[in-house]
């Protein structure tokens, strides 16, 4: 990614709160460091890997064993997938849950707001790559404000003449204590498509508890979701709108281990929450409408 870096502090660099790097493979990072929080967000992507919180252990989980290299994606933070979430419809080639999570992105806003937090907003650049996989006129850019709490607001904007469909999700990765041990509250009674059982769709009863891999759809799922964390004595509560489904993920033992990226035992220190729309729940945006998938991650005393 061909960038300077001197240019880009000067234009969007706060002093003290925002800064850009650059990282092992020629890789711009974000780094952001308020009376709030400390982040760091990786250009290509738009993704987000770090979120901290002052005062507390990291709430968005980064493998150990994370790389950063051009064209690739990085294991944790919070992928974001679009245009399609999981494999392309009928062009089986085409990378899983798109390609906005391994393009350039560019910084267009950075400012500090009135509360001491950090807004930023990035815009995917588009290519003649990403137009041969989705030909339809479009903007995507994704608004962040890491403060105290986290906010995420991927921004879909259809600019041609034709009405297009997306499904998509920000793939968040959270750090919990001890995955064996964490509740999944906001999912009671929700229909959900198990991929561990080849798709069969179930119903859940009462929270979600994890004792093996785990990758489900569910659907109709527009309440807050909390994850429960005995071990690191927090509740991570998972406020959105414009999203109507959540993927629950954990690959476990097995599939942890083919992974090669997720660091030893880190199957046991994430668990992906992921706020989507998905399968069924794709979208479908009017010429000249635009879609908004919003996020607001915050930590709350186990009560």
């Amino acid at each position: 990614m061909s960038m300077d870096i001197s240019a880009l502090n000067a234009r969007y660099g706060i002093p003290g709160e925002v800064s850009l790097t650059e990282r092992d493979g020629g890789m711009i990072v974000l780094e952001v460091s308020n009376p709030h929080a400390d982040a760091s967000i990786a250009l290509q992507g738009a993704h987000l890997m770090t979120w901290t919180p002052k005062g507390v252990p990291p709430v968005i989980w980064l493998s150990q064993d994370a790389r950063l290299a051009p064209g690739k994606s990085i294991r944790g933070g919070v992928p974001v997938c679009w245009p399609w979430f999981g494999p392309h419809a009928t062009e089986p080639a085409f990378p899983g849950h798109g390609f906005a999570r391994t393009v350039p992105w560019e910084l267009v806003e950075a400012e500090r707001l009135a509360n001491g937090a950090s807004r930023l907003v990035l815009r995917l650049l588009q290519s003649d790559a990403t137009r041969a996989q989705w030909p339809h006129p479009s903007e995507l850019e994704i608004h962040m404000v890491v403060g105290p709490t986290l906010e995420i607001e991927l921004v879909t904007r259809n600019t041609g003449s034709a009405p297009f469909t997306v499904g998509q999700a920000l793939h968040t990765y959270f750090a919990v204590g001890d995955v064996r041990q964490v509740k999944v509250h906001g999912l009671d009674g929700c229909p959900y498509l198990d991929k561990v059982d080849g798709g069969a769709r179930k119903h859940q009863s009462g929270p979600l508890t994890i004792a093996g891999e785990v990758d489900r759809i569910y659907l109709e799922s527009t309440a807050d979701c909390v994850i429960e964390d005995p071990v690191l004595e927090r509740r991570i509560r998972i406020a959105k709108h414009g999203s109507a489904s959540t993927v629950v993920w954990n690959p476990w033992t097995a599939k942890a281990a083919k992974m090669g990226d997720l660091g030893r035992d880190g199957y046991l220190h994430m668990l992906c929450v992921e706020s989507a729309n998905a399968d069924s729940d794709v979208v479908e945006i009017a010429p000249g409408a635009e879609h908004r998938l919003w996020v607001r991650y915050a930590i709350e005393d186990p009560g």
